[in-house]
């Protein structure tokens, strides 16, 4: 079982920028696509960016696309979701997940398109004043 771990959570002020890490301690994440995910309060959980395993085509929520940009490090072995110009709305708790599916060419960010089988706990993101 894959564990992932994420960091790089916390309080922001609106039009602040936050960094999110995502690890796999023990695991190589070179061979899995990787996606963000957040669930706020009251909503239900929505992807909002991810990488495939080869690197490229990330796929991105409308509402974060030129905000949020996703890396991957694999020297490092981590997945990175830098997030710029942080709103009020962005505020949830933030999971990373991975997923080594074969067929997907482009990772996706609903359940229609494919889901992940490993999952992080997930860390709060808040952005208030």
């Amino acid at each position: 079982q894959v564990k992932l771990v994420e960091s790089g959570g916390g309080l922001v002020q609106p039009g602040g920028s936050l960094r999110r890490s995502c690890a796999a301690p023990g695991f190589t994440l070179d061979y899995y696509h990787i996606g963000w995910f957040r669930q706020a309060p009251g909503k239900e959980r929505e992807g909002v960016s991810c990488i495939s395993r080869y690197g490229i085509w990330p796929n991105y929520l409308t509402s974060v696309k030129g905000r949020f940009t996703i890396s991957r490090d694999n020297g490092k072995n981590m997945v990175y979701l830098q997030m710029t110009d942080l709103k009020p709305e962005d505020t949830a708790i933030y999971y990373c997940a991975a997923d080594r599916n074969p067929t997907w060419i482009i990772c996706p960010i609903i359940p229609e398109k494919g889901r992940y089988g490993h999952w992080g706990q997930g860390t709060q993101v808040t952005v208030s004043s």
